[in-house]
């Protein structure tokens, strides 16, 4: 027996036919989506990854930059204390210094003796010259700095100008522009 096929009627065919243009339709969106959705993704990725990379080297350029910091602190403290103990060393030093000067002044009829002090007083003022430690420019006539020199004494005197040295008491020393210890004169007008 022979089944009759049924001959399918217009309205089927064209249900048919819309429910394959849309599945056509919806395939083509999707794959127009994909790429789109994709780009989209690899994008946020990118931005992701650019924002991770831009953190990181911020915070190394960050570090990098404390530590150029840190040791250039460091060489400074250590040439602060370098300088420190120099002058604390000198400042002991200096009433050794003193008395070769008074020493010197003083009258006595051995030369040799005398020459040995002079000798013993110039090795010292070398030894303070090689660690950076120079005298302070004290002489008379020279123009009174209270940055250098601590005035101990007033004079009237129309020999000397306003504000000058008449007089040095006691040197002064100082190691680069730190005073050690500051020169004791008297003062002109």
């Amino acid at each position: 027996m022979m089944s009759k096929k049924k001959a399918p009627n217009r309205e089927e065919e064209t249900a048919v036919e819309t429910a394959a243009e849309e599945i056509e339709e919806t395939a083509a969106e999707t794959e127009d989506a994909a790429p789109e959705e994709a780009a989209h993704a690899e994008t946020a990725a990118d931005d992701s990854l650019q924002a991770r990379y831009d953190d990181l080297n911020d915070r190394f350029l960050r570090m990098a930059a404390e530590y150029e910091n840190f040791r250039k602190r460091s060489q400074r403290e250590r040439e602060s204390v370098h300088s420190d103990a120099v002058a604390f060393a000198v400042k002991a030093l200096l009433p050794t210094v003193d008395n070769l000067e008074r020493a010197l002044k003083a009258e006595t009829a051995d030369a040799e003796y005398k020459k040995g002090v002079e000798m013993t007083f110039q090795q010292l003022l070398e030894a303070f010259k090689g660690l950076g430690v120079a005298p302070i420019e004290a002489a008379s006539g020279a123009a009174f700095d209270p940055n250098l020199h601590d005035a101990v004494m007033h004079i009237e005197d129309e020999a000397f100008g306003e504000n000058q040295i008449a007089e040095v008491f006691q040197q002064g020393f100082a190691i680069g522009d730190k005073v050690i210890r500051h020169a004791m004169v008297k003062v002109a007008n």
